[in-house]
């Protein structure tokens, strides 16, 4: 193979300065903010809407119509006790050839029958749901309960896996192809896949189209992400990664039990989150490409087209060569074949290795935690809109946590210290006394906070440790491995059946290893954007005393302001 971008790093060295002249808050960098942010509000409200598009509403077995007096009627589905409660069984009723002759022979339930002593059936004649919280979900739809069961959790699991795959391709058709084309595709996926859900005929069909709505869900995200952190600089750029983008997730996640509420039928609620995804056709002559992805690939003249655009729309004066030191290389660069960089460079050397291979394990800990607290929360309270609510609202103040962590501290201390605050939080839930769930909800919360905050650290963190030629690879292959995580979430908390804290302790535990591992990462704190692998491989670390380096620290020039 041929030469590599990164044998000519003096071409790209100085992406941010020349490029200053733009400043970092004129009408071009609002216009891609505010856009860009509006665009994630979907994907707030569509990766999290299965809490209630496949909640579980309360069911007993269908009672036909039969001649039975309303003794038997009260009781002719058997009780048991739950957690200390008196509940109906949702699988089992008496015999109803049994009952209905005895109704008819006067006999007594409780007085001169034992019911102790009938024999039971399963729910032949179907289910009953009841409507006092929603007006139908998918459970209700296609009857996800008792030897079906398992489907529901494994609906989010489906969804989730969609997001795996999207994540995996996206990032690297993002990075080849470019981001823009990449965003749009996907926005589009995520479109028109959620609103044929509400077409669905049966499960499988609902969970084909759920699979392919995650596809675009976090292609949009990724892309939008990559996209954004590219475009903006400075200090725009880190209220962007940090606060802008997740705010506007939050929001999206924020009105969703505000739609579940007004709706409580899980076919309006999809197209009340799907419709709104036409509004952002617009964007498309709005939102450029990427002019540092357009430099790295060589497309000089198309880069500099949006610079001075973005120039003009700022009232800056463009300088007559933007990209003059590119230029002066280009010719020698283009006379021999570029190699295009894939997912196995980013195990390259030991060093890039350890970093991805640390940045792997906290993406799959953050997730498994994020998700599995987020879809559990509708069990927290009796109104799972509240619940959902209060879990959604926690969101906001972890990613501003986020955005001060960032702008304020170093990224490997702050990022650990949040999520080993997460792992403390699980953990003291086990000592919370029984008639304290007030507490016990409130640690959970706290739990959360710390797994989003460091969640939002670690997104803008990964885009600051990678060079440009490979940043939306290295971003979509962590959040692949991450989607492992949320694919497995919506089983964590079926782990309470065997031991009621076992999913705290379990959450806790990876979140305690992923604390210790970022420490270990790279440090970029008040760095530029590293172009090529050699700049990647000077920045600063904590090693390990038992591993041997074979690299030497260099200096690195810091931007103007420490980001």
């Amino acid at each position: 193979m041929s030469i590599r971008k990164e044998e000519n790093p003096e071409i790209l060295d100085d992406y941010d300065e020349t490029i200053a002249f733009l400043g970092h808050w004129g009408c071009f960098q609002k216009t891609v903010f505010f856009l860009l942010c509006a665009s994630t509000i979907p994907n707030g409200t569509g990766v999290l809407s299965i809490i209630f598009v496949a909640d579980i509403p309360a069911h007993h077995c269908r009672i036909p119509e039969v001649n039975l007096t309303q003794d038997w009627l009260n009781v002719v589905i058997p009780t048991k006790v739950v957690n200390g409660k008196l509940e109906q069984s949702s699988c089992s009723r008496y015999r109803l050839d049994v009952v209905t002759n005895l109704s008819a022979q006067g006999f007594v339930p409780g007085t001169d029958v034992n019911l102790t002593e009938l024999q039971q059936e399963g729910c032949v004649d179907g289910w009953s749901y009841s409507r006092d919280i929603y007006q139908s979900t998918i459970v209700s739809q296609f009857d996800l309960v008792c030897t079906d069961q398992w489907k529901q959790p494994f609906s989010s699991t489906v969804y989730f896996l969609g997001v795996l795959c999207g994540s995996f391709f996206a990032g690297q058709l993002s990075d080849r192809f470019g981001r823009k084309p990449v965003f749009f595709i996907t926005m589009a996926c995520q479109t028109i896949f959620t609103f044929a859900q509400v077409f669905s005929p049966s499960w499988t069909v609902f969970s084909i189209l759920l699979f392919l709505s995650g596809l675009g869900q976090i292609g949009n995200y990724v892309s939008a992400f990559v996209l954004g952190s590219e475009i903006l600089t400075g200090k725009v750029r880190v209220l962007y990664s940090s606060l802008g983008v997740c705010l506007c997730f939050a929001f999206g996640y924020i009105i969703l039990p505000l739609f579940a509420y007004l709706l409580r039928d899980w076919k309006s609620l999809l197209l009340a989150i799907s419709l709104p995804g036409v509004l952002y056709i617009p964007l498309w002559w709005f939102i450029p490409e990427s002019p540092r992805w357009l430099v790295s690939q060589g497309r000089v003249e198309e880069a500099e087209a949006i610079v001075r655009s973005a120039a003009k729309k700022n009232n800056t004066k463009a300088p007559k060569d933007i990209f003059q030191n590119f230029v002066a290389n280009k010719e020698n660069t283009h006379s021999k074949e570029e190699e295009r960089y894939n997912v196995l460079d980013l195990f390259r050397t030991s060093s890039i290795r350890n970093t991805t291979l640390i940045l792997l394990v906290v993406w799959f800990t953050l997730l498994t935690g994020y998700y599995g607290l987020s879809l559990n929360s509708t069990k927290l309270s009796g109104n799972p809109y509240i619940s959902a609510f209060i879990s959604a609202a926690v969101e906001v103040p972890a990613y501003i946590s986020a955005w001060l962590a960032l702008a304020y501290f170093p990224r490997r201390y702050a990022a650990s210290s949040v999520v080993l605050l997460g792992a403390v939080s699980l953990f003291a839930i086990q000592v919370v006394p029984q008639n304290l769930p007030e507490l016990s909800i409130a640690l959970e919360m706290l739990g959360k906070f710390g797994f989003t905050t460091s969640s939002s650290l670690i997104f803008a963190y990964t885009t600051e440790i990678y060079p440009t030629v490979i940043r939306s690879t290295a971003t979509g292959t962590c959040a692949t491995i991450s989607r492992v995580g949320s694919c497995i979430a919506p089983f964590v908390f079926h782990l309470g059946v065997y031991f009621k804290y076992l999913p705290y302790i379990l959450l806790g535990s990876l979140a305690v290893v992923s604390a210790i591992a970022t420490l270990f990462l790279p440090e970029t704190f008040g760095k530029p954007l590293p172009e090529t692998f050699e700049q990647m491989g000077k920045r600063e670390r904590m090693t390990c005393p038992c591993v041997t380096q074979r690299e030497t620290e260099e200096p690195v020039v810091f931007l103007e302001s420490q980001l």
